[in-house]
């Protein structure tokens, strides 16, 4: 069979090394601009879908029929990050179907089993069913992620670490006090934040904390403009009394001020009633915070030595007890070390993540399913 054109051309690419161009959704992302950022990689731009907000990229236009047959010619692959929960009903098929008609790959991460910005899953469950057979390669961030998607849909992903999105380490804060500091960031309340549990968890872990000698206390941040103000300010009022207990509501932090509230913590709990990888755990990783969280999440496996998990929320006091032995202290000469080394070795993980990327993008344009 004569080999369309469009793919021929697309294939050349493996011979003449030009840039593999790539559609990707989103392009602005911060993770996809880390791991795009290998030399032969030419990401287009996202598509503005409402010109009194440019910046908003959602729902993707990269994923509506008319963008791909316009501008099949234009790119040698699609790769779909994020956004599938904000297309309406049907539009998901149609631009798979769109993408095989022009013959163009498709790349799908698969970041999330559980959507973290949905309360009911099966939407987001059914799109998965739609994507994931139907896309060239598969790329998730950790093995247990992988052995999922084997196990529900009999199909091999390739497992990249998440990069990170730091691009330098910075001075560690100057410790105040013998305190140590467990905190948690509840952030707007989204629907995978099980607001509620991480309080009762934070309180379990300080309680075990202070009762084998160790002055902690617990730090909890909230936005004071969130998803769900009437439950926000139910909680701020439950804790208000409550012993060892700081509460913290300010507008949402840039990222200057959220790493110096990392920077003050000694572990970190996640509020995360439902999940699979986060971003929060490569944070703190890179700013030398141990985690605290429920073990029977993939991103458990993103960064297992450091992350104690639990399993219940009450748990999380023999978790504490337990990272904070190996943890160096916040605001201490040994944490800068550790954060510095992190830099370093981080840096280079991320070159070799989106080298990665571009591998993966020249085989599937060739023609390798994965």
């Amino acid at each position: 069979m004569d080999r369309d054109p469009a793919t021929t051309s697309r294939a050349l690419l493996l011979e003449d090394r030009d840039p593999v161009r790539i559609a990707a959704v989103p392009a602005a992302h911060p993770y996809v601009r880390a791991v795009t950022a290998a030399s032969g990689i030419e990401v287009l731009p996202d598509p503005v879908v409402d010109p009194a907000h440019p910046e908003r990229w959602w729902p993707p236009a990269v994923l509506e029929p008319e963008w791909i047959a316009e501008h099949a010619d234009a790119l040698d692959l699609v790769h779909v990050h994020f956004g599938m929960e904000s297309l309406p009903p049907g539009r998901l098929d149609a631009a798979l179907d769109a993408l095989e008609a022009a013959g163009v790959p498709l790349v799908h991460t698969v970041h999330d089993l559980d959507n973290p910005q949905l309360h009911d899953q099966r939407s987001h469950r059914a799109d998965l069913d739609r994507i994931v057979p139907r896309a060239d390669a598969l790329v998730t961030l950790t093995d247990e992620a992988a052995r999922r998607i084997r196990d529900a849909w009999g199909r091999e992903a390739l497992v990249l670490p998440h990069p990170t999105l730091l691009a330098t380490a910075a001075p560690a804060p100057r410790r105040t006090g013998d305190q140590v500091v467990v905190g948690t960031h509840l952030r707007d309340l989204r629907p995978s934040i099980d607001a509620e549990g991480a309080a009762r968890g934070l309180l379990a872990a300080v309680s075990a904390l202070r009762a084998a000698g160790t002055p902690a206390i617990a730090r909890l941040h909230l936005n004071e403009r969130t998803r769900d103000d009437a439950r926000a300010a139910r909680l701020v009022d439950d804790l208000a009394d409550r012993p060892w207990c700081e509460v913290v509501v300010r507008p949402r932090p840039d990222d200057a001020a959220l790493l110096a509230e990392l920077d003050a913590l000694d572990l970190a709990l996640l509020p995360y009633g439902h999940g699979t990888h986060s971003g929060w755990v490569e944070l703190c990783h890179d700013r030398g915070i141990p985690v605290l969280g429920p073990a029977g999440l993939p991103m458990a496996r993103q960064h297992p030595g450091d992350y104690a998990g639990f399993e219940g929320w009450d748990g999380a006091g023999a978790a504490a007890l337990a990272a904070l032995a190996a943890a160096p202290p916040a605001g201490t000469p040994e944490r800068a070390r550790l954060v510095a080394h992190r830099a370093r070795r981080r840096a280079a993980e991320r070159e070799l993540v989106a080298h990665a990327h571009l591998e993966l993008y020249r085989r599937v344009v060739a023609g390798g399913r994965r």
